[in-house]
């Protein structure tokens, strides 16, 4: 069926038009506007509506690219439906390279917002009003914190029968069941009924081209699954098998020094494995960081000097056997499908 005009905010979009807004978000101390970008991608056909999202956390910058480059694929040409991209939420603190607004509140706890809260409640309230309310399906893209990376990954509230099936068709290499926080934009968002995939990768401040392509190809592979893309004319014969993970704990340092991580992301522990050691600087007094519990390393911290308490490793329960049974664990890096000519093939971040 052929599209009606994109109605967003107090513009409009054609059908087969692609346009980039400002749209208003406050006023700064010195009187001059700020504006977020957004971009509507308005497809010939009607279909769902896609929003994609990043740096709500304003240091998180991954999908950023991310988005950029979904924007830039062949494929749009064939879209049927929309795509609502907002690569910069959190303007304020993207500007600032900071993790948070101005007022120190954290955007991604402040939703739904309120027209009379404080700076972080007035964004969010906006936000959900006229851009999350204009959609069927989102994907909000994430890293790690300052500091700490994470092996790409899904998080998702599996109960949901429809959030669990775009999370499978994403396919990262792991999944994980997560509840949803108080305050959030994917809790905002299925109270509308919108079903949110929230994407964690690489590390805040940095791009990292395994995390970028690994994103860009699981919003390709959702969009087939909710039909706003055409099939393959060469579908792969089953679908790629993500590790799907039921829960998850911070591995924290038994005390100061200088840390020596011996595990990669994605790596398999089994219990009482060494994972690190923390030495005093001469290497006199050296303590073993060893796992609590079989499973898969999903968060790394990359800083070399940790006090006791710091949080080192993030360690998702799963078996051996789980382990070698997920396909796409084994071959993170394999995220572009060099056979889909909708790919963008595009030199790699180095």
């Amino acid at each position: 069926m052929k599209a009606t005009p994109f109605a967003f905010y107090k513009w409009k979009v054609a059908p087969g038009e692609s346009r980039t807004f400002d749209y208003p978000l406050a006023q700064l101390a010195t009187h001059n506007a700020l504006t977020m970008p957004v971009q509507i991608r308005h497809g010939r056909s009607q279909g769902p509506c896609l929003l994609l999202t990043a740096a709500i956390h304003g240091d998180e910058l991954n999908g950023v690219e991310i988005i950029r480059r979904v924007m830039r694929l062949p494929a749009l040409k064939r879209l049927r439906g929309t795509i609502l991209a907002v690569p910069i939420v959190n303007v304020h603190g993207f500007l600032q390279m900071s993790r948070y607004l101005p007022d120190r509140r954290d955007l991604n706890r402040s939703f739904p917002g309120s027209s009379s809260g404080s700076l972080a409640a007035r964004y969010a309230d906006s936000f959900i009003e006229h851009i999350v309310s204009r959609c069927t399906h989102g994907v909000d893209l994430h890293t790690g914190a300052f500091h700490r990376c994470n092996l790409p990954q899904i998080r998702a509230d599996l109960g949901v029968p429809e959030t669990k099936r775009l999370a499978r068709a994403f396919a990262p290499p792991v999944i994980l069941n997560s509840a949803i926080r108080d305050g959030s934009l994917r809790e905002a968002a299925g109270d509308l009924g919108v079903p949110m995939l929230l994407y964690e990768a690489g590390e805040a401040f940095r791009f990292d081209e395994t995390s970028i392509r690994t994103g860009v190809q699981g919003i390709v592979r959702v969009m087939r699954a909710i039909e706003m893309l055409p099939p393959l004319k060469r579908e792969p014969r089953r679908q790629r098998r993500s590790l799907i993970l039921q829960s998850s704990r911070w591995l924290r340092a038994p005390g100061s020094g200088v840390f020596r991580t011996l595990q990669p992301l994605g790596a398999h522990v089994h219990e009482g494995q060494v994972m690190g050691i923390i030495a005093d600087p001469f290497g006199e007094r050296e303590v073993p960081v060893t796992a609590a519990d079989e499973g898969v390393i999903i968060g790394r911290n990359n800083l070399p000097i940790v006090n006791e308490g710091d949080a080192l490793f993030h360690v998702a329960q799963a078996t051996r056997k789980e382990v070698e049974r997920a396909e796409t664990l084994r071959a993170p890096g394999e995220a572009i499908d060099m056979a889909d000519p909708d790919s963008v093939h595009e030199p790699p971040i180095v």
